[in-house]
């Protein structure tokens, strides 16, 4: 929920070596193809189907998973560099990319003139989180204690101070010009490369917020959502209702390995893609007024972080369709 409004092998050589060999065919195809960022060469994950563990989800009402398919269960640190998707998509248009090789900033500067044209800290020091607003502030976010860029990835460094546990919420912007929200469209395709350490009582919503700030009749869609020690799933909180009914999909996939998770938002409907594969559909009270997204990471819903938890949530990259 949002902060304005309160919710709840052979050799190892040869093998090294044959699959060498397949990466740089494969990359070869790919870069004819187009499924390739130029600028690094790896495939887009969106066009991969990486063997793991499939979805859990229960389906309900107007709420469906997809199949038998299973979804990526990442490989580790060279997964997270180079797959961003380039340029637009069947029935989408790129409105946004940040793969955050801009330069670094370190922890108390972000955004830093590298990236100021393209993020918001969104929320400033000292602000509640969810849990926040109900403890009388016992966590919140801490922009300038959490976010930096490192290595060409965005870095939080979630941890507690003086008893206070501290997330982030950052905000990509897509029209600066128009001031807060910076990123908001009337439906949308939104994707984001991630890994976490396993931080319990730690969690991300990252989520597409009503413009409105009216919750929860104009909804709210969530995804990755969960505890940093757990599995994630996405939820879709119907609007059109004065309560919070939720519905979430399980995608059976932790936070401890890379992943990409993509959200795409149409009229009537709602389908969360782990790692390219679909997970689930929602068709239920889908909302349909202009949101904007947020990489809210917050703590103490479940529980709060013991004050040694401390540890690094990753994002490698994020991109932006809006509707063609």
């Amino acid at each position: 929920m949002h902060v304005e409004e309160r919710r709840n092998g052979k050799s190892f050589k040869t093998a090294l070596r044959a699959a060498m060999t397949i990466t740089l065919v494969a990359s070869l195809v790919l870069a004819s193809s187009g499924c390739v960022d130029a600028s690094k060469g790896q495939q887009s994950p969106e066009a991969s189907r990486t063997a793991g563990t499939p979805p859990t989800g229960t389906p309900t009402a107007g709420f469906s998973t997809a199949g038998t398919a299973t979804v990526g269960a990442g490989t580790g640190q060279s997964e997270a560099t180079g797959p961003m998707p380039v340029g637009d998509l069947p029935g989408w248009r790129r409105v946004f990319s940040e793969d955050f090789s801009e330069g670094d900033v370190p922890v108390g500067s972000f955004p830093g003139a590298a990236h100021s044209a393209k993020w918001s800290v969104n929320y400033a020091d000292g602000t509640p989180d969810t849990a926040g607003q109900q403890s009388g502030g016992r966590s919140g976010y801490y922009p300038s204690k959490v976010l930096s860029v490192k290595d060409g990835m965005l870095d939080m460094y979630l941890h507690t101070e003086k008893g206070v546990s501290m997330g982030a919420a950052p905000s990509p912007k897509l029209n600066p010009a128009n001031g807060r929200p910076y990123d908001s469209l009337l439906y949308g395709r939104y994707s984001v490369r991630f890994r976490s350490e396993a931080l319990q009582g730690f969690k991300t919503a990252w989520l597409l917020w009503p413009d409105s700030g009216v919750w929860p009749r104009d909804g709210e869609i969530d995804y990755p959502e969960g505890d940093l020690s757990k599995s994630f799933y996405g939820a879709v909180h119907q609007a059109g209702s004065d309560k919070d009914i939720s519905r979430n999909i399980q995608s059976g996939a932790r936070f401890t390995s890379w992943h990409t998770a993509t959200t795409e938002w149409t009229p009537g409907r709602v389908e969360f893609f782990l790692d390219g594969v679909s997970i689930g559909v929602s068709t239920v009270g889908i909302p349909d007024k202009p949101m904007h997204y947020i990489l809210q990471t917050e703590s103490c819903l479940t529980g709060c972080p013991a004050p040694a938890t401390a540890g690094h949530l990753q994002v490698a990259w994020v991109a932006i369709w809006a509707k063609a």
